[in-house]
């Protein structure tokens, strides 16, 4: 069978959508079709988007390249990060190779055997 189902409250709704007309300005509305314009109230194609002399203007100009002598200290204390991380792990990676090889070569002598 078919259950109606109570339509919601709607009054609350209608004051919301008054309350935004409310708010609208009539000053701020577009003009409608019907209303008539002068040649004034047409905006230029210019007048909305900025020339290319505007747009040089506000362009920040690029930064500078870093002195060559700031260039060579980021560059050294670049190298000096890597060789700590790489100091850092180069325990772990020989451990780790002479697990796999002290396996590979048990492997390889089990093999060998007659």
């Amino acid at each position: 069978m078919d259950s109606l189902k109570p339509k919601p409250d709607t009054n609350h709704l209608l004051s919301d959508l008054q309350s935004i007309r409310d708010l609208l300005d009539e000053d701020s509305l577009p003009p409608l079709l019907t209303e008539a314009l002068d040649a004034d109230d047409i905006p230029l194609l210019s007048e909305i988007v900025p020339g290319d002399e505007e747009e040089e203007e506000e362009a920040e100009p690029l930064p500078a390249a870093p002195p060559p002598r700031l260039e060579q200290n980021l560059r050294a204390e670049a190298q000096s990060i890597l060789q700590e991380v790489v100091d850092d792990f180069v325990p772990q990676i020989e451990a780790e190779l002479k697990r796999r090889l002290e396996a590979r070569l048990g492997l390889l002598l089990v093999a060998r055997k007659p």
